[in-house]
């Protein structure tokens, strides 16, 4: 074999004997065959990434309802005959206990109103975007919720968790 530089003539230019570049021939049957096979893989793919995302969702909600406790930790106990709502520490700081009515303050804040013992200054009233509180009137009661500022009233609970005492 000899050395390329020996191959060029002498004005420097390499004889043409054989094309650098060949074509390939390309069997038909073989090219439609691959691209289905990418568009079969392609399709599931897509199909197994939508069911895995639907199922990573219903796993995630279902570990977070079982992972919330029933019952709060109160100081009670055992005066607790049943409890509704989200029992949630961190987002209900506030809780007051009474005896829930029907109807809140003239001005219309709040749903229903926690009448607790010193008179018509400690009346909490209640709003719930959680709870049915017309479920509980009538009823000695522990709410759990968030304090909002109020204009009207001393006192303005939203009411995430209720616990009716015996």
């Amino acid at each position: 074999m000899k050395p390329v530089e020996n191959m060029a003539h002498e004005d420097g230019v390499m004889p043409r004997s054989e094309n650098i570049i060949h074509t390939l021939t390309v069997d038909k049957n073989t090219e439609d065959m691959s691209l289905q096979k990418t568009f079969s893989i392609l399709g599931l793919v897509v199909i197994l990434g939508i069911f895995s995302g639907f199922g990573l969702s219903y796993l995630s909600k279902a570990k977070t309802s079982s992972s919330t406790p029933q019952k709060m930790n109160t100081t009670g106990g055992n005066d607790v005959k049943e409890s509704a709502g989200i029992a949630d520490k961190k987002t209900f700081k506030d809780s007051a206990e009474g005896e829930i009515e029907e109807g809140g303050d003239k001005s219309g804040e709040g749903s229903f109103k926690l009448i607790r013992p010193g008179g018509d200054d400690q009346t909490a009233y209640l709003t719930s975007s959680t709870v049915d509180l017309s479920k509980y009137v009538g009823k000695k009661v522990r709410v759990y919720g968030e304090t909002f500022s109020s204009q009207q009233v001393s006192w303005l609970m939203d009411v995430g968790y209720v616990e009716v005492l015996k």
